[in-house]
This record gives C-alpha cells, sequence and structure tokens, in this order.
C-alpha cells in the first residue's frame, strides 16, 4: 500500500496542507485520524474546514463525540477516544454514508466500524515542533485523490 509524507514546520503548514486537501474532496469521504495528544488532529480538521468554506471555529467534539459544521459541505467530525464499546450502534453509518465529509479522530477505536474505503491520515510529533504527516489511500477512490493531490 502506497503511503505519502508532508512535514510540517508549524500549525500553519499542516492547516495550509489539509485546507488544500479540502478542495479534493467529495460527499462521502471518510478521513480516519490518528495521532498522538497533541500531534495536531484538531488543527488538521481547522485547515479542512477552512477549506471546506465553514465559517465557526472548529474545535474538538471530545465530550459531544461528533460535531457537525455547514460549509461548502458538511463536515461531520468525530472524536471516539471516549467511545466504550466499540461495537456499540452509533450511528456512525450514516455519516459515513452520508453527503458530507467525515473525519473521526482516534478511528482505530472504531475499526470495525469504519468503511473499507478511506483516507487514513497519521500525524506524529517531530523534533522542534515539526509534523511528519503519512497519508496512507485504502480503496480506489483514495488512490486516485492522493494522485491528483501528491503528483
Amino acid at each position: 500500500m502506497k503511503q505519502f509524507e508532508f512535514i510540517s514546520n508549524k500549525p500553519e503548514d499542516t492547516m495550509d496542507f489539509s485546507k488544500r486537501l479540502a478542495e479534493c474532496l467529495k460527499p462521502g469521504d471518510v478521513i480516519a485520524l490518528e495521532g498522538d495528544l497533541g500531534a495536531g488532529k484538531t488543527t488538521f480538521t481547522k485547515g479542512l474546514a477552512l477549506g471546506l468554506d465553514i465559517k465557526r471555529n472548529v474545535n474538538s467534539p471530545t465530550f459531544t463525540i461528533i460535531k457537525e459544521y455547514q460549509g461548502r459541505m458538511p463536515l461531520y467530525h468525530m472524536d471516539v477516544y471516549r467511545v466504550e464499546d466499540s461495537f456499540e450502534d452509533l450511528g456512525f453509518d450514516e455519516y459515513f454514508e452520508g453527503n458530507g465529509i467525515t473525519v473521526v479522530e482516534w478511528a482505530h477505536l472504531i475499526e470495525e466500524q469504519l468503511p473499507q474505503e478511506l483516507l487514513m491520515i497519521s500525524l506524529f510529533l517531530g523534533e522542534n515542533g515539526t509534523r511528519k504527516i503519512v497519508v496512507t489511500p485504502k480503496g480506489e477512490r483514495y488512490e486516485e485523490l492522493c494522485k491528483e493531490f501528491f503528483i
């Protein structure tokens, strides 16, 4: 499986990266977002929101699990860190199959419920405040998206 990497030297780089990525996204796209605390998952999502023309401030939905934002396409921002039972039916599939973009922070915690095809994005803390963003497409749709975006 092919991976693509981007080095972000500051939060603005991460936001610019995800803002550009938002221009390639289509309704129903799913992004599985992984990274340690403080790696930039919410910063990444804020950039996506800017790219989707969302005016509201985006913050982590830590205690509500899902926040919805309206722009040129809806953004469904999920933080499943506190989901206690990965098999609990919380209606995630309605979002995954919906008319917006779904971003799932801590996606590995509900891996069984995720669609087979998605865009996996992992953020890693680097030295001097840098971040390494690793993008792994899963499925033909996302392989094509990565070709368009990275090449």
